[in-house]
């Protein structure tokens, strides 16, 4: 199975796998295709770990015991007949918050007003998206948000009756963050990733997601799947919460890749995304994301998130936002794209790795059980706190 990224034996690459043995979360390190149990040696948590002011040289010169290969992990991690206290592969946050940008592209941005102008009905954006391009064409694409042309754009805008709230978050000085996940709610790799029933019209976001540590300094990258029901919030941006946070719906993994002289935050802003989403009725759909198209800077929306206004102890995992907006029909002509129930969606980066996750039902994923309570009073069991 392609997990590990091109070129792995120069990455540092630390995650979480749960051990059926301690029955709760192992702090690990990617050796070759070992799975090392660095959580007695190194740090409890993730989070510990990114405390660290060099975690990657940390990483490299402690040893630890081996909890298995990377292809057995990964066949528990998605066998969906497996006991839940198996072996598997979790998100490889743990106590962090874990916070989103939205409309940071000006691909996406324009499908979100679609959204709205179509409140949320997937039949109307065909012709929702030809009347936005015929005012707005490309005309954004070039715009960076929070300055003098973005201003001059607004007005331009608010003066053809096409402003909105997602433009506002797009183009203007403030960027859109909002609260994606609980800490430990998120799932790993191979798992199965959650739709709320409601939602009739949706798509995966492939986006990186930043590691942040609790003084604003960011310590790594990984990937991520912001899962989008468009209908929800297109129906009312105040229903952002309902379309963003339900049981699975935040995919990370497999793996943070941390910085150190071999990979840093210029790598991030040269990452380009690839994604596929496979279904169990045929159907292919391909897309990408590349970073250098991003209207803020990675280190700008950190510094919005991060900052006098508003702390984070534990440190935060942030997602960057995504330029991928699917189009592509589906169920019927005129549809554009949504999910169906089995859908493998599989998101890749050179440099970080593969994340696939199975589509079904928030409410047929497995429940959301394991917490920080929980996590506490394992460690504590376990003597490490």
């Amino acid at each position: 199975m392609q997990i590990l990224p091109q070129q792995h034996d120069d990455a540092c690459l630390v995650g979480r796998v749960w051990s059926p043995v301690v029955a709760g979360p192992c702090l690990v390190k990617i050796a070759g295709q070992d799975v090392i149990d660095i959580t007695s040696r190194v740090a409890p948590t993730m989070s510990d770990l990114l405390e660290m002011d060099d975690p990657a040289t940390h990483v490299r010169t402690m040893d630890g015991d081996r909890l298995g290969s990377l292809d057995d992990i990964a066949t528990h991690s998605c066998d969906r007949n497996a006991s839940p206290t198996s072996i598997h592969f979790l998100a490889p946050c743990d106590l962090q918050a874990v916070k989103a940008c939205g409309v940071t592209f000006a691909r996406s941005m324009i499908e979100r007003v679609i959204e709205e102008m179509a409140k949320g009905d997937a039949s109307r954006a065909d012709v929702v998206r030809q009347r936005c391009l015929d005012i707005l064409g490309t005309s954004l694409e070039n715009v960076k948000a929070g300055t003098e042309e973005a201003a001059r754009v607004k007005q331009e805008l608010i003066q053809a009756d096409m402003w909105s709230p997602y433009l506002e978050v797009g183009i203007g000085p403030d960027a859109e963050v909002f609260t994606k996940a609980q800490p430990m709610s998120s799932v790993g790799w191979g798992a199965q990733v959650g739709l709320h029933p409601v939602s009739e019209w949706n798509n995966p976001e492939p986006e990186i997601v930043l590691a942040v540590n609790g003084k604003g300094d960011v310590k790594g990258a990984t990937l991520g799947n912001d899962v989008n029901l468009r209908d929800v919030e297109g129906r009312s941006a105040l229903l952002l919460g309902k379309a963003k946070d339900n049981n699975a719906s935040s995919a990370i993994g497999p793996f943070v890749r941390l910085f150190d002289g071999k990979y840093g935050i210029d790598d991030v802003r040269r990452a380009e995304l690839r994604l596929t989403v496979s279904g169990i009725d045929g159907f292919e759909l391909h897309g990408q994301s590349s970073m250098s198209m991003i209207s803020r800077d990675p280190l700008d929306l950190v510094r919005q998130t991060y900052g006098d206004h508003h702390q984070y102890p534990d440190g935060f995992f942030l997602f960057l936002g995504t330029m991928f907006a699917p189009i592509q029909d589906r169920r019927a002509p005129g549809a554009g794209f949504t999910h169906e129930m089995g859908d493998l969606v599989t998101i890749s980066e050179t440099k970080l790795g593969t994340l696939q996750n199975t589509v079904a039902l928030s409410t047929d994923c497995p429940a959301w059980v394991f917490g920080t309570t929980a996590l506490m009073r394992n460690l504590a069991d376990r003597g490490l706190i």
